[in-house]
């Protein structure tokens, strides 16, 4: 049976706080080997000294950014840069956020998440004496549905894929390309209880312990498309701009 809840009584964090005290702390029982400590990545980004002035916010995505994929003007002026940030996810604003930051703030992600739920993973293992795993997650919107859900953007000691591939369906067809993202699934999950609002950052999976493993297992930077398989490298607009050029180019003989 699969239970996730959050945990209570989880105070402002601030930088060079230990995260594993906190989760420990606040805990409502004891861990029990192969659960799944599901954190958001802004309590990350605030023990680790992310935080930057408001004022810098701008500056902050261009120095996130490693290229921009599409950029929208809204009637009211607002611009919005979807992008790659150099942690290879592509979200909007390089996820760097502003919200649940205190006032005259905004977050970037952690460094490097997967290294954080190593961290936080390894230390829970031997302060508490139990194999469990760690996933850390953002709000991302989704290319082709309205609306966000919360994605795994590091994880440690967890299987971030259930792997199918080669295994039979109910009806004993062979599955062929079935890879369901167990990490990005659980992170969707554990939002439900965690909510944006209620100050809950920290949850408990339990009742997949199959999904936990060594430390050295791929963390969730495995999940990100390779750009040789990504079959939307761009935005519309861009690409319409990009193919117009280059037939502007050839007509002209400058191609």
């Amino acid at each position: 049976m699969l239970q996730i809840w959050a945990l209570d009584n989880i105070g402002e964090i601030t930088q060079g706080v230990d995260l594993a005290d906190v989760v420990i702390s606040a805990l409502d029982q004891p861990l029990q080997a192969g659960d799944i400590v599901v954190v958001t990545s802004k309590i990350v980004s605030k023990a680790e000294g992310r935080t930057r002035v408001a004022n810098d916010r701008e500056a902050a995505i261009t120095e996130e950014t490693v290229r921009v994929v599409a950029t929208r003007t809204s009637e009211t002026g607002h611009t919005t840069r979807i992008v790659q940030s150099r942690l290879g996810i592509i979200a909007a604003a390089a996820g760097v956020d502003a919200s649940n930051t205190p006032d005259g703030t905004i977050l970037l992600l952690p460094e490097d998440p997967d290294a954080s739920a190593r961290r936080l993973a390894a230390s829970l293992r031997e302060r508490l004496g139990v194999p469990l795993g760690v996933i850390i997650t953002d709000t991302l919107g989704r290319a082709w549905r309205e609306g966000q859900t919360d994605q795994a953007i590091g994880a440690a000691g967890v299987h971030v894929f259930d792997d199918l591939r080669g295994s039979v369906d109910a009806e004993g067809r062979p599955l062929v390309v079935t890879m369901p993202c167990v990490a990005d699934e659980l992170a969707s999950a554990t939002d439900l209880v965690k909510g944006k609002t209620s100050r809950k950052p920290v949850a408990i999976v339990r009742g997949r312990a199959d999904l936990v493993g060594s430390l050295d297992l791929p963390g969730a930077r495995s999940i990100v498309r390779p750009p040789e398989r990504d079959m939307f490298h761009t935005g519309s607009a861009e690409a319409y701009a990009e193919g117009f050029d280059a037939g502007l180019k050839a007509a002209s003989g400058d191609a």
